[in-house]
């Protein structure tokens, strides 16, 4: 097993832009770029490898191939690869939207709910998104404040700035503001019920559907309860800065500031995205170039080290 450099399957949303393409590298024919799923072994979204004797193929083949002791003894405990990771640029608004939890989308839609993270990398002066509401409210208001287009006046509309943290469990009604760029740790599902998309039209010149019915069943109608913006806490390692992100049964997900070498934990899995900067990542028997959008997958039990100046997304399960 060795550390393999990811190409990521992009998105092209109606609400995306063109910071993915020109600032980050991702290339393609698409005009804009709305996500880069930069670590994906979803059916909608297969992360091919790009280096070594596994080049072609996509990741969930080189984890069949190597088998389950590359994802490392948590992450092999759920039933299927546990993580999706994103980059997303959204230059217009995303919809007001929830998504479910293991138990209804395992039910309802056949695969896995979503709990998810959001770190802000970056932001146009003014930003702001939607986390929860600001009052509890019940479920009839709630249906009728959506059929009546007054939802958005019990919203929690929260301006953000670069490095603010929004951790966000299943059923926690959101949206992502327009000149914002997140990375997003994810559960592997691609599940989301949009509440209100704003009257919008998509590419078929339609309006977008909605799932009003699915949205009442699995929101929880009430102010967020996890600390968010400016919360992480932060440890030096060498020159380095590593600040924990997010933690649950689920993933953990820090930001490494680094500055110099810092060697990764690989008890299981971890998946390094570079943010920012330019980095080398060394093992035994190799080494690979990191530069801005790259996203590396490090198998369990392989021992690497970071080297460089970056700011570095690290996940793992």
């Amino acid at each position: 097993m060795y550390p393999v450099l990811l190409k990521a399957p992009l998105k092209d949303y109606i609400w995306g832009g063109k910071r993915l393409k020109e600032e980050y590298g991702f290339e393609t024919d698409l005009e804009k770029v709305s996500e880069a799923w930069v670590l994906a072994c979803h059916k909608d979204g297969e992360s091919l490898i790009l280096n070594g004797e596994l080049a072609g193929k996509t990741l969930s083949e080189a984890i069949k191939i190597w088998g389950k002791s590359a994802i490392g003894e948590k992450a092999a405990a759920f039933p299927y690869f546990p993580l999706l990771i994103k980059l997303i640029d959204a230059c217009d608004r995303l919809s007001l939207q929830v998504h479910p939890d293991d138990e209804y989308a395992m039910r309802v839609e056949g695969e896995f709910g979503k709990t998810e993270m959001w770190y802000v990398v970056d932001c146009e002066p003014g930003a702001q998104l939607i986390y929860g509401l600001t009052k509890k409210i019940g479920r009839e208001e709630f249906e009728k404040r959506i059929r009546d287009n007054t939802i958005e006046e019990v919203c929690n509309f929260v301006p953000v700035k670069k490095g603010d943290v929004f951790f966000i469990p299943a059923g926690t009604l959101h949206a992502i503001g327009k000149g914002i760029l997140i990375a997003e740790v994810q559960q592997n599902s691609n599940t989301t019920y949009r509440v209100s998309d704003y009257g919008r039209l998509g590419a078929d010149g339609k309006p977008r559907a909605l799932h009003i019915d699915k949205a009442l069943d699995v929101t929880k109608t009430e102010p967020p309860t996890v600390p968010y913006g400016a919360v992480g806490k932060v440890l030096k390692s060498g020159d380095s800065e590593i600040r924990l992100l997010a933690e649950c049964p689920l993933f953990t997900a820090h930001a490494l500031k680094l500055d110099g070498e810092y060697t990764v934990d690989c008890e299981g899995f971890v998946s390094a995205v570079v943010l920012s900067g330019e980095a080398k990542v060394i093992w035994e028997g190799g080494e690979l170039e990191l530069k801005k959008g790259s996203s590396l997958f490090v198998p369990a039990g392989v021992k690497t080290v970071l080297c460089g100046s970056a700011e570095i997304l690290l996940s793992q399960v």
